[in-house]
């Protein structure tokens, strides 16, 4: 049996909000595993927008403020997983994410999912070898 872990937690500023019991991201080899980022502004803790589109520029850019305290980019991203709560909103959603990446875009998954609060909840997972 192992006593140590493979992968490490990727270190955040101190004033990043801390909610829940778990890393915002981790580091296991040449990957980056960002935990979901909900529509949060960092600063005030405070849930952004009341529109898709809003809440979704919100959460890519939580997950952009990992990806740098990383050392890595959204270019560097492979994989999105996304929850909405109306997947009637698909299409307001899709637009503000080609806003976001340029293609060649990451691989997705997207689903309708009960949410609290929040209209949108991202993951992603990054790449970058090591050099």
């Amino acid at each position: 049996m192992r006593t140590t872990r493979e992968w490490t937690p990727v270190e955040l500023p101190e004033e990043a909000p801390r909610i829940g019991a778990y890393s915002r991201a981790v580091r296991a080899g040449p990957f980056v595993f960002v935990s979901g980022q909900v529509p949060r502004d960092p600063e005030s803790g405070e849930i952004v927008g009341t529109d898709v589109r809003i809440q979704t520029a919100q959460v890519f850019q939580n997950i952009r403020l990992v990806l740098d305290e990383a050392g890595l980019t959204l270019d560097d991203v492979v994989s999105v997983t996304v929850y909405l709560a109306d997947i009637g909103e698909w299409d307001a959603f899709n637009a503000e994410f080609r806003q976001i990446f340029r293609p060649p875009f990451p691989s997705r998954t997207t689903v309708g999912a009960q949410l609290h609060d929040v209209l949108i909840e991202a993951s992603a997972v990054a790449y970058r070898p090591s050099p």
